[in-house]
């Protein structure tokens, strides 16, 4: 069992560096273009590899760190990558089985994580803060969700804006963990938000650049 985990391990590591490369390299440099998009299919599918392993080991050693990043990141990466393929919301285009099927996901996960949070913090643990703040930010995604799938969004590309965050919030969880790991100064609370405070105004920086128009 211990061999099984070092392997996955170092697996994860090294799914987790490229991804943290990519898309480091995809945040600070040029959107669209054919470079943007093969340097985001390495992102995304390594980033998948890496959610995948987080779930197993979690299993394997139960760590509520791994399971957090790895159904936060799942989300992400899934409904950015469906985002692209529902370019028509906005035009009556119906959401698949599959995008309804992530939503709830999430919205279970959501859930589940402001109880948990709520009862560490009852218990007087910190690591409920934590716990709320992503099932906060989730929550806020699937609420997204329902109002785009049910045509309410009033955005024309609402595609290429939800497809934006969710790879950019993909890419807090990948900074998150990679600091909570690393990290010997900052306080465990905040190493855990820190990523999130500083992309996340990049995420309304870009949401307002690339926004087209209202639709019709």
């Amino acid at each position: 069992m211990d061999t099984l985990f070092k392997t996955i391990l170092t697996l994860h590591i090294i799914a987790g560096t490229i991804g943290l490369t990519t898309g480091t390299i995809n945040i600070i440099g040029k959107k669209g273009g054919k470079i943007h998009l093969i340097i985001g299919r390495i992102f995304l599918y390594s980033m998948l590899f890496v959610s995948a392993s987080s779930f197993v080991m979690s299993v394997l050693h139960p760590n509520y760190f791994l399971f957090i990043v790895g159904v936060f990141t799942l989300y992400m990466l899934s409904s950015a990558a469906r985002y692209l393929q529902l370019k028509n919301l906005s035009k009556g285009q119906q959401p698949a089985l599959i995008d309804w099927l992530l939503t709830y996901f999430m919205f279970l996960f959501g859930i589940a994580f402001l109880i948990f949070g709520l009862d560490h913090l009852i218990h007087k643990n910190p690591f409920g803060i934590v716990f709320i703040v992503f099932g906060g930010i989730g929550l806020r995604f699937v609420r997204a969700d329902f109002q785009n799938f049910r045509g309410k969004s009033k955005v024309e590309n609402i595609w290429l804006l939800a497809h934006i965050q969710r790879m950019t919030g993909a890419y807090i969880a990948t900074l998150t963990a990679f600091l909570v790991v690393n990290n010997k100064v900052i306080p465990g609370i905040i190493a855990w938000l820190l990523p999130t405070i500083i992309v996340l105004p990049l995420i309304f920086k870009w949401v307002r650049r690339y926004k087209i128009k209202t639709a019709v």
